[in-house]
Protein backbone atom coordinates (compact mmCIF):
# COMPACT_ATOMS: atom_id res chain seq x y z
CA UNK A 1 0.00 0.00 0.00
CA UNK A 2 1.57 3.36 -0.46
CA UNK A 3 1.19 6.60 1.39
CA UNK A 4 0.53 7.48 5.05
CA UNK A 5 -2.56 5.84 6.95
CA UNK A 6 -3.50 9.40 9.11
CA UNK A 7 -5.80 8.16 11.87
CA UNK A 8 -7.74 11.46 13.63
CA UNK A 9 -9.45 10.12 16.72
CA UNK A 10 -12.15 11.91 18.38
CA UNK A 11 -13.07 12.00 21.85
CA UNK A 12 -16.20 9.86 21.12
CA UNK A 13 -16.94 6.24 21.32
CA UNK A 14 -14.21 3.82 19.91
CA UNK A 15 -15.16 0.55 18.28
CA UNK A 16 -14.39 -2.47 19.95
CA UNK A 17 -10.71 -3.22 19.07
CA UNK A 18 -9.61 -0.51 16.91
CA UNK A 19 -6.54 -0.15 19.36
CA UNK A 20 -4.37 -2.15 16.92
CA UNK A 21 -5.60 0.20 13.85
CA UNK A 22 -5.17 3.01 15.47
CA UNK A 23 -1.41 2.35 16.77
CA UNK A 24 -0.59 1.04 13.35
CA UNK A 25 -1.31 3.85 11.43
CA UNK A 26 1.65 6.24 10.55
CA UNK A 27 0.29 9.73 12.08
CA UNK A 28 -2.14 9.44 14.98
CA UNK A 29 -3.91 13.05 15.99
CA UNK A 30 -5.93 13.18 19.16
CA UNK A 31 -7.51 16.51 20.79
CA UNK A 32 -6.98 18.03 24.39
CA UNK A 33 -7.11 15.73 27.03
CA UNK A 34 -7.17 12.29 24.90
CA UNK A 35 -9.97 10.49 26.35
CA UNK A 36 -9.84 8.05 23.28
CA UNK A 37 -6.61 6.66 24.51
CA UNK A 38 -6.57 3.12 26.03
CA UNK A 39 -9.36 1.58 23.98
CA UNK A 40 -8.53 3.51 21.13
CA UNK A 41 -4.85 2.85 21.50
CA UNK A 42 -1.51 5.05 22.84
CA UNK A 43 -0.36 6.42 19.40
CA UNK A 44 -0.49 9.77 19.64
CA UNK A 45 1.27 12.31 17.03
CA UNK A 46 -0.38 15.26 17.31
CA UNK A 47 -2.67 16.83 19.98
CA UNK A 48 -4.98 19.45 18.61
CA UNK A 49 -5.98 21.43 21.41
CA UNK A 50 -8.38 24.22 21.70
CA UNK A 51 -6.48 27.11 22.70
CA UNK A 52 -9.57 29.58 23.70
CA UNK A 53 -11.68 29.73 27.00
CA UNK A 54 -12.28 26.94 29.38
CA UNK A 55 -10.60 24.06 27.79
CA UNK A 56 -7.49 25.84 26.89
CA UNK A 57 -7.32 27.56 30.25
CA UNK A 58 -7.87 23.62 32.36
CA UNK A 59 -5.27 22.56 30.08
CA UNK A 60 -2.82 24.71 30.61
CA UNK A 61 -3.70 25.97 34.59
CA UNK A 62 -2.68 22.50 36.03
CA UNK A 63 0.27 19.81 35.40
CA UNK A 64 -1.98 16.73 34.55
CA UNK A 65 -2.83 17.67 30.78
CA UNK A 66 0.86 18.91 30.34
CA UNK A 67 2.60 15.32 32.13
CA UNK A 68 0.04 13.24 30.29
CA UNK A 69 1.39 10.36 28.54
CA UNK A 70 -0.31 11.47 25.55
CA UNK A 71 0.94 14.61 25.05
CA UNK A 72 4.24 13.57 26.19
CA UNK A 73 4.37 11.50 23.57
CA UNK A 74 3.12 13.72 20.77
CA UNK A 75 5.47 15.57 18.54
CA UNK A 76 3.69 18.26 17.43
CA UNK A 77 1.20 20.45 19.37
CA UNK A 78 -1.66 22.41 17.14
CA UNK A 79 -3.86 24.93 18.29
CA UNK A 80 -7.18 24.86 16.13
CA UNK A 81 -8.29 28.68 16.86
CA UNK A 82 -7.14 31.51 15.32
CA UNK A 83 -7.01 34.19 18.38
CA UNK A 84 -7.50 36.97 15.68
CA UNK A 85 -10.63 35.33 14.26
CA UNK A 86 -12.30 34.88 17.70
CA UNK A 87 -11.19 38.12 18.90
CA UNK A 88 -13.28 39.59 15.96
CA UNK A 89 -16.16 37.40 17.93
CA UNK A 90 -16.44 38.75 21.10
CA UNK A 91 -18.73 41.84 20.57
CA UNK A 92 -21.39 39.60 18.65
CA UNK A 93 -20.92 37.50 21.55
CA UNK A 94 -21.33 39.09 24.07
CA UNK A 95 -24.80 40.08 22.37
CA UNK A 96 -25.91 36.81 21.39
CA UNK A 97 -24.17 34.43 24.25
CA UNK A 98 -23.55 36.50 27.12
CA UNK A 99 -22.79 33.57 29.15
CA UNK A 100 -19.84 32.91 27.20
CA UNK A 101 -18.05 36.20 27.79
CA UNK A 102 -14.49 34.32 27.95
CA UNK A 103 -14.87 32.07 25.45
CA UNK A 104 -12.20 33.99 23.13
CA UNK A 105 -10.30 34.50 25.89
CA UNK A 106 -6.77 33.57 23.71
CA UNK A 107 -4.48 31.11 25.39
CA UNK A 108 -2.23 30.36 22.01
CA UNK A 109 1.13 32.18 23.42
CA UNK A 110 0.72 29.43 26.11
CA UNK A 111 0.58 26.96 24.11
CA UNK A 112 3.40 28.25 21.78
CA UNK A 113 5.38 28.61 25.21
CA UNK A 114 4.51 24.97 26.14
CA UNK A 115 5.74 23.25 22.50
CA UNK A 116 8.93 25.35 22.56
CA UNK A 117 10.05 24.82 26.29
CA UNK A 118 9.80 20.66 25.45
CA UNK A 119 10.79 20.73 22.29
CA UNK A 120 8.19 20.05 19.82
CA UNK A 121 6.35 21.78 16.86
CA UNK A 122 3.48 24.03 17.32
CA UNK A 123 1.28 25.58 14.61
CA UNK A 124 -2.00 27.65 14.31
CA UNK A 125 -4.56 25.95 11.79
CA UNK A 126 -5.39 28.69 9.74
CA UNK A 127 -8.18 30.97 10.07
CA UNK A 128 -8.87 30.12 6.33
CA UNK A 129 -9.45 26.78 7.30
CA UNK A 130 -12.46 27.65 9.28
CA UNK A 131 -14.17 29.84 7.07
CA UNK A 132 -14.09 27.54 4.35
CA UNK A 133 -15.17 24.88 6.75
CA UNK A 134 -18.26 26.95 7.52
CA UNK A 135 -19.29 27.68 3.85
CA UNK A 136 -18.71 24.22 2.99
CA UNK A 137 -20.95 23.36 5.74
CA UNK A 138 -23.71 26.19 5.21
CA UNK A 139 -24.49 23.22 2.29
CA UNK A 140 -25.73 20.87 4.79
CA UNK A 141 -28.14 23.87 6.65
CA UNK A 142 -26.36 23.30 10.35
CA UNK A 143 -28.78 24.58 12.89
CA UNK A 144 -27.83 28.11 14.63
CA UNK A 145 -24.38 27.88 16.04
CA UNK A 146 -21.11 29.66 17.78
CA UNK A 147 -18.52 27.45 15.95
CA UNK A 148 -17.68 24.13 14.46
CA UNK A 149 -16.09 21.70 16.70
CA UNK A 150 -12.20 21.37 16.85
CA UNK A 151 -12.53 17.41 15.32
CA UNK A 152 -14.35 19.23 12.05
CA UNK A 153 -11.23 22.25 11.95
CA UNK A 154 -8.90 19.35 12.25
CA UNK A 155 -10.37 17.54 9.30
CA UNK A 156 -10.63 20.29 7.14
CA UNK A 157 -7.00 21.22 8.14
CA UNK A 158 -5.44 17.96 6.98
CA UNK A 159 -7.77 17.80 4.24
CA UNK A 160 -6.84 21.26 3.22
CA UNK A 161 -3.21 21.79 4.20
CA UNK A 162 -1.71 18.31 4.48
CA UNK A 163 -3.24 15.92 2.43
CA UNK A 164 -1.08 13.97 -0.07
CA UNK A 165 -3.07 12.05 -3.02
CA UNK A 166 -1.99 8.98 -1.79
CA UNK A 167 -3.14 9.11 2.02
CA UNK A 168 -5.59 7.43 3.53
CA UNK A 169 -7.55 9.14 6.03
CA UNK A 170 -9.14 7.28 9.01
CA UNK A 171 -11.88 8.58 11.48
CA UNK A 172 -12.91 6.94 15.10
CA UNK A 173 -14.42 8.61 17.91
CA UNK A 174 -16.72 10.76 16.47
CA UNK A 175 -19.87 10.20 17.42
CA UNK A 176 -21.18 14.11 16.47
CA UNK A 177 -22.08 15.25 19.85
CA UNK A 178 -21.24 16.82 22.71
CA UNK A 179 -21.92 21.01 23.39
CA UNK A 180 -25.11 22.34 22.20
CA UNK A 181 -23.62 25.35 19.93
CA UNK A 182 -21.41 23.20 17.67
CA UNK A 183 -23.81 22.34 14.89
CA UNK A 184 -23.40 18.42 14.83
CA UNK A 185 -26.04 17.08 12.77
CA UNK A 186 -24.47 19.35 9.77
CA UNK A 187 -21.07 17.84 10.90
CA UNK A 188 -22.13 14.20 10.96
CA UNK A 189 -23.59 14.83 7.37
CA UNK A 190 -20.58 16.96 6.20
CA UNK A 191 -18.22 14.13 6.99
CA UNK A 192 -20.38 11.05 5.65
CA UNK A 193 -20.25 13.51 2.23
CA UNK A 194 -16.36 12.61 2.36
CA UNK A 195 -16.47 9.16 3.12
CA UNK A 196 -19.22 8.66 0.23
CA UNK A 197 -16.66 10.56 -1.89
CA UNK A 198 -13.81 8.63 -0.50
CA UNK A 199 -11.65 11.38 0.74
CA UNK A 200 -12.07 9.64 4.52
CA UNK A 201 -13.40 6.69 6.13
CA UNK A 202 -14.81 5.58 9.41
CA UNK A 203 -12.99 2.93 11.02
CA UNK A 204 -16.29 1.63 12.28
CA UNK A 205 -17.74 1.25 8.44
CA UNK A 206 -16.44 -1.04 5.46
CA UNK A 207 -13.38 0.15 3.87
CA UNK A 208 -11.06 -0.49 1.05
CA UNK A 209 -9.12 -3.35 1.31
CA UNK A 210 -5.83 -1.80 0.49
CA UNK A 211 -6.05 -0.31 3.74
CA UNK A 212 -4.27 -2.42 6.99
CA UNK A 213 -6.68 -5.32 8.59
CA UNK A 214 -9.29 -3.35 11.29
CA UNK A 215 -8.34 0.03 9.95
Amino acid sequence: MSGRVIMIVGNGEVPEGAAAAIDAADLVIRFNDCRSTGKGGSKTDIVAVCNTGRPALAMLGGGRWKTSEPVRQAREIWSVRSGARFAAMRARLATTHPDLDDFCDDYTAGFESFARATGRKHRVIPAETQDRLERDLSRFEPSRYVVPSSGLVAIADILLNGASSSDHFVLAGFGHSGWVWHPFAAERRYVDALAADGRLHRLDQPISSDLPQGA
